[in-house]
């Protein structure tokens, strides 16, 4: 089976990400480059791929198989439709866009064109993901009651050097949340209302620092996020799931999403799943098993499934209409925190 040819449009931290990724999987290889900054030309000369400064133009010169979007949030619009109009499948990296319409815009050329548009939340990958998804859907927690997702991190003060960061849109309920949204929609089931508290009272920054959030689902189970990125805790999935070599390992198992019904629940990341095995009462003895599972790299999973999506083996786990409704439910919560009020989603 030839190579398939994957152009990277983006070259910052996760368009550099997704290059080292491709590297290592022998089912492609990179097509070129396209990034205005002169470290994006210095790594493509390094790699020996075609290098521009703009999209398009590489796009029209290589010609790729497939296309990794990882350009600024309002740049995905644009570089989507460039690809949807050569005829060129392209993970878009998340969110999918900056606003419901650009998002909008993105999904109805995809349909249109019969253009497989794929959003890169790339967690749904995980195989302790694909586990949980196959047991709660298999029926193993019963009717779902409730969840509860703990996101609690620091972020160094260097992060902050960059104006964005410390103002409105910048903070952790795009960049961040954004994964346990989507993760609750995968998992738990689509999102009904939304409320919501923000503070920013640690940095003192115009963005938030901390967020309550509290989801009803429409099958009427309730979920709760906390998140905070100025909190010295290890109950985060980056730094819990060991999905990453960029964070440390935990010395001790750590749980950071709790899913609850009406016969069983599940903790994550470790698959601890709890369940009667007799009478279900709070005075009889529950059982608890870790199901096993086979680590993966999310990344590489998911570039495997866009090359069987390219060879039409597959249909796109996380189509651009999928992406765009954790980008609603997400930009909810910015909307119930600002008006203090509950944000229903049709």
């Amino acid at each position: 089976m030839s190579e398939l040819t994957i152009a990277v449009i983006g070259a910052g931290a996760i368009g550099r990400a997704h290059i080292e990724t491709i590297g290592r999987i022998d089912a492609c290889r990179l097509a070129g480059i396209a990034e205005p900054a002169a470290e994006g030309r210095a790594l493509a000369e390094r790699l020996g791929v075609p290098w521009s400064s703009d999209a398009a133009q590489l796009l029209d010169h290589v010609r790729p198989d497939a296309a990794i979007i990882a350009t600024p949030n309002a740049t995905h619009r644009a570089m989507a439709l460039a690809c949807i109009e050569r005829g060129i499948p392209a993970i878009v990296e998340k969110p999918i866009a900056s606003t419901l319409e650009d998002a909008a815009a993105i999904a109805a050329a995809s349909d249109e064109a019969r253009v497989p548009i794929l959003v890169g939340h790339h967690r749904r990958y995980n195989p302790i993901i694909r586990q949980a998804h196959e047991m709660i859907a298999g029926g193993a927690l019963g009717r779902l009651t409730n969840a509860s997702v703990l996101y609690t991190f620091v972020k160094p003060p260097e992060y902050f050097d960059l104006a964005w960061r410390r103002t409105a849109g910048g903070g952790p309920i795009l960049i961040n949340l954004i994964h346990e949204i989507d993760l609750i929609r995968h998992l738990c089931g689509e999102i009904a209302t939304v409320q919501a508290l923000t503070s920013n009272a640690i940095r003192g920054f115009e963005v938030e620092d901390t967020v309550a959030v509290l989801l009803r689902l429409v099958n009427g189970a309730l979920v709760t996020v906390s998140l905070s990125d100025s909190a010295a805790t290890p109950w985060s999935w980056d730094l819990a799931s060991g999905e990453s070599p960029n964070y440390p390992p935990q010395p001790v198992p750590v749980q950071t999403h709790f899913i609850a019904g009406t016969e069983g629940s599940l903790a994550l990341p470790t698959l601890e799943h709890w369940r009667y095995d007799g009478t279900k009462s709070w005075f009889t003895p529950i059982t608890r098993e870790t199901v096993a599972f086979t680590r993966g790299d999310p990344y590489m999973e998911q570039l495997h499934h866009l090359c069987r999506v390219v060879r039409n083996e597959d249909a796109p786990l996380i189509p651009a209409a999928d992406g765009m409704l954790t980008l609603r439910a997400t930009m909810a919560v910015h909307e119930a925190a600002r008006t203090q009020r509950m944000v229903a989603l049709d």
